[in-house]
């Protein structure tokens, strides 16, 4: 590792990419389900080789997913990186071309006009097509099971977010993308629908008040929010040397609100003081309002100043946001729902744009500030009450993702699934937990021989 890896924290500890593929059966202590039968597949960077630009930042590595089987109380893993065009350009050369934030000043010319997306953020599975999903890129298909590639679905024709949302009443996906236009790094976002079947039924542009890195947003059964908060793109900025995105809560946070049956120049701007969020939790309506329970933070984290100064330490809590369809004032209110530091909520998705009751997030109880994660929370939405489990000391989790006991089980009745980094044997585990019950603990584990990075996002795939 030369002395510029090093020193970028992204490519050190746990963020460290792992440089090989594997094929693991794993030792499984307590008890995990019989019932529980799929694969968690989750995902994340892990650059094949160092990174060509000294800005390399933890989102933009190639992606490697990462699968867990669990069928009969046993478990097994498979790690394979995902075959974009670019990683498969890399390879042949045998080292970095790509710039950061598709930078054409630190870009190798031998990686002109090769797709530079990663497919390194989120997997999901919707009409029987496992998706690898990054914002900058098209869906990556890849083979269930053995993760071999497919390529890219062309159908989408262009950027999709890597946060699209199924309707459970429809089937359909519901997606968008942002920063689509023809040059890097503008205002223009695409709003977008897959049906039930697979196909894509609607892609349609509209412009945001300002270029925003939007990672995530909400749906309803009828509506379709869109969060252009202050974390800004410039071309020209990174052009100059200082970062693409950036801090700058003077431009103010917008969300543009539409009925997912209209067309996108009816878009309705409410706002809110500057602040980020990466990730909500659910967004539903009743009585003439919409309801958005996100994890907001003050600032963007691990992102800096226009000018390239360190941006400040700050941490998520979950919030509610209120959006008044009826009334005159475009504001946004905002409720806290929870004291608790933390990221990457989740809950039953069979609830998925209604009015829902349990929810899951990856917590801090040390108030470090970071998107490193020592606990794992339930927070029940109609009593309030909280319960959470922290995990040993230096131990850290990823994002703890729901499974339904079955079919009919009711909300929240189901197991928790995560995998947690144990620091003092540098490895990782597979743990589960009775859903409504984290604070006793995992209730079995399945041991990784070696460490699975820090990625960000997953989801479960039952087996029939």
């Amino acid at each position: 590792m030369d002395g510029e890896a090093q020193l970028n924290p992204f490519l050190r500890g746990n963020f460290a990419p792992i440089r090989s593929e594997d094929d693991f059966d794993l030792e499984v202590q307590g008890e995990i389900p019989r019932e529980l039968r799929g694969t968690l597949y989750r995902i994340g960077p892990n650059p094949q080789f160092e990174p060509k630009d000294p800005n390399y930042h933890w989102f933009l590595g190639d992606g490697m997913v990462h699968a867990f089987r669990v069928e009969d109380g046993k478990a097994s893993y498979r790690n394979r990186w995902v075959r974009t065009p670019r990683f498969e350009l890399e390879r042949q050369e045998g080292r970095g071309l790509f710039g950061a934030w598709g930078n054409p000043m630190t870009t190798d010319p031998k990686a002109a006009g090769v797709d530079g997306g990663v497919a390194n953020t989120n997997i999901v599975c919707h009409a029987g097509h496992l998706l690898a999903l990054v914002e900058g890129s098209r869906p990556f298909e890849v083979a269930q099971g053995s993760l071999d590639p497919i390529g890219y679905a062309e159908s989408y024709q262009g950027r999709v977010t890597a946060h699209p949302k199924v309707d459970p009443e429809t089937g359909e996906m519901v997606w968008f993308g942002y920063s689509t236009g023809a040059m890097p790094l503008n205002n223009q976002v695409s709003y977008g629908v897959t049906a039930a079947d697979g196909t894509v039924v609607r892609r349609d542009d509209f412009e945001a008040p300002f270029a925003s890195m939007v990672h995530d947003f909400m749906v309803t059964r009828n509506y379709a929010l869109f969060p252009i908060l202050p974390l800004t793109g410039s071309l020209e900025r990174a052009m100059g040397g200082r970062p693409a995105y950036a801090w700058e809560p003077d431009k103010g946070a917008y969300v543009g609100v539409m009925r997912r049956d209209a067309g996108v120049e009816t878009i309705r701007w409410f706002n809110a003081p500057a602040c980020y969020v990466f990730h909500p939790m659910n967004a539903w309506e009743a009585d003439g309002k919409i309801f958005a329970d996100v994890m907001r933070y003050d600032a963007a984290p691990l992102f800096p100043n226009p000018d390239g100064s360190r941006g400040q330490a700050t941490a998520a809590r979950l919030v509610r946001w209120t959006f008044d369809l009826a009334g005159n004032s475009d504001a946004i209110k905002e409720e806290t729902l929870d004291d608790l530091d933390g990221e990457f909520p989740r809950f039953d998705e069979r609830r998925a744009g209604l009015s829902y009751r349990h929810g899951w997030f990856a917590g801090d109880t040390r108030g470090l500030k970071t998107v490193k994660t020592n606990a794992i929370a339930h927070i029940d939405l109609k009593t309030g009450v909280k319960s959470v489990y922290e995990l040993p000391a230096g131990d850290l989790t990823s994002e703890p993702v729901f499974t339904p006991r079955s079919a009919s089980a009711e909300e929240g009745d189901g197991w928790l699934t995560a995998v947690v980094w144990r620091a003092a044997e540098n490895r990782s585990d597979l743990v589960v937990f009775e859903a409504q019950d984290v604070a006793s603990g995992p209730i079995g584990m399945a041991k990784l021989p070696r460490r699975v990075p820090f990625g960000f996002h997953g989801n479960w795939v039952s087996s029939p």
